[in-house]
């Protein structure tokens, strides 16, 4: 027996399922740690099922990889955007399962297999995955740059709602008379493009197939098999080969914003993406030619975050000019003096992060009608039904930093709690993001 299975068959198990709902992403870490602390979770291995309307996998720049050994000193450090891979780096996940809606096309579908360590260089966590994702932020170095190397397993999976789901009304979220199938579909031409990722065709499922007594997904053909029944057979094993793993949601899985559309001008957000522009990769380049693409974008954005931090102490025609000067940067003196007709103090700083999202994709905008966010939550209920019970459940609003729409995100989450109930019986629910809750 292994250490891992040792230790499975020695954790504890919560009465009834803990479901922590907190406002921003980042905030559920610490009770996955707690979970770990109070071994109901393993420290290691941990199977990591996250449903959002964005990876949340890149990696805090600038902080030492050792961080993550000082749990208190790392929640301070983390934001909505790189809250997962540190727990990679720690050592506790090691296959993370991101499924994202159609509208979510940050990174290429498949399975992705890289490892995540400390730059021998810089003492800060890094990548070996050559996906855009990782190389725009610059965050890719060489496996022989890396120490503490931990291997990670990560698949991206598209959850697809039936196109054919009816109008007909239902009492409740799972009784509903809506039953759409679930998609999951491995994008094989995407996988393509990087060679650190490669797609599987999914098989039957007969585990699913023999379970079901009563409607299920409907397939839009006699001849295609319901995909989230193939899926469900590619998932089980996995979650099997451990005794624990943590659901994720994101609210913003079933209807999400790009906050930045609404805080510039249609203008001013194509300026964003010139100055912020990254240029996919060609396929099939050198370890030398992926270094010198990401030392490239690394000055890139260091000059740019440089350039607004300098507005910030003064925004001058001056200085404005001087930076605009410079190589790329011609179209910042027209988007600074747009900012300033439109409001007294620009605010630069959320300039840079609005042009930090602003790279080879923009962020996923979709405000789904009721029917849609419906469609997604059955299929969300169909794929979890085959599936084992979670050892816990972190949920994020997402709803003050206007990703998950204020006027949705309410009848989201019931809707989303409505399905874990009939799924897991009793829940231990936790609204950290209310003023009456007790915080951690």
């Amino acid at each position: 027996m292994s250490d891992s299975a040792g230790e499975g068959a020695r954790l504890r198990r919560y009465p009834e399922l803990p479901v922590w709902v907190v406002e921003d992403h980042q905030e559920v870490l610490p009770f996955i740690y707690r979970a770990i602390g109070s071994r109901h979770l393993p420290t290691s291995h941990i199977r990591f099922l996250h449903f959002d309307s964005h990876p949340d996998l890149l990696i805090p720049v600038n902080m030492p990889a050792d961080t993550v050994f000082d749990k208190e000193t790392l929640f301070g450090e983390l934001s909505i955007e790189n809250w997962i891979m540190p727990a990679v780096y720690a050592g506790h996940f090691s296959h993370v399962m991101w499924f994202h809606p159609p509208w979510a096309q940050q990174m290429a579908e498949g399975k992705h297999h890289f490892l995540v360590g400390k730059d021998i260089s810089t003492t800060t966590i890094r990548v070996t995955s050559t996906d855009h994702y990782f190389l725009s932020d610059g965050l890719y170095v060489p496996e022989d740059q890396l120490e503490n190397q931990r291997p990670l397993q990560l698949d991206v999976i598209t959850v697809k709602p039936d196109r054919l789901c009816n109008n007909q009304s239902g009492k409740a979220v799972v009784s509903s008379a809506k039953k759409p199938k679930l998609a999951l579909e491995n994008a094989e031409n995407a996988a393509a493009a990087d060679h650190d990722c490669h797609s599987e065709e999914p098989g039957r499922d007969p585990v699913t197939q023999n379970s079901q007594s009563g409607p299920d997904c409907s397939c839009a053909s006699e001849s295609r098999e319901c995909q989230n029944r193939a899926s469900t057979e590619e998932i089980l094993p996995i979650l099997q080969q451990g005794d624990a793993f943590v659901l994720d949601i994101d609210l913003d899985f079933f209807s999400v914003k790009n906050p930045f559309k609404e805080m510039f001008t249609q203008e001013e957000y194509k300026i964003l993406q010139e100055l912020y522009q990254f240029k996919r990769p060609e396929n099939n380049l050198t370890k030398d030619d992926l270094v010198d693409i990401v030392d490239t974008r690394i000055h890139q954005l260091e000059d740019l975050e440089a350039a607004f931090a300098d507005l910030c102490d003064g925004d001058d025609e001056e200085t404005i000019r001087r930076w605009a000067s410079n190589p790329g940067m011609e179209s910042l003196l027209p988007l600074v003096q747009s900012l300033k007709k439109r409001m007294e103090v620009p605010d630069y700083e959320m300039v840079h992060q609005a042009g930090l999202t602003c790279d080879y994709s923009e962020l996923p905008h979709h405000i789904s009608t009721e029917q849609e966010i419906e469609c997604l939550v059955q299929s969300v209920y169909h794929m979890l039904k085959n599936l084992p019970k979670p050892t816990l459940v972190t949920i994020a609003r997402s709803s003050l930093d206007d990703y998950c729409p204020s006027e949705q995100v309410d009848s989201i989450q019931e809707k989303v709690l409505g399905v874990l109930r009939s799924l897991y019986g009793t829940l231990d629910t936790h609204l950290v993001y209310s003023a009456e809750s007790t915080p951690p």
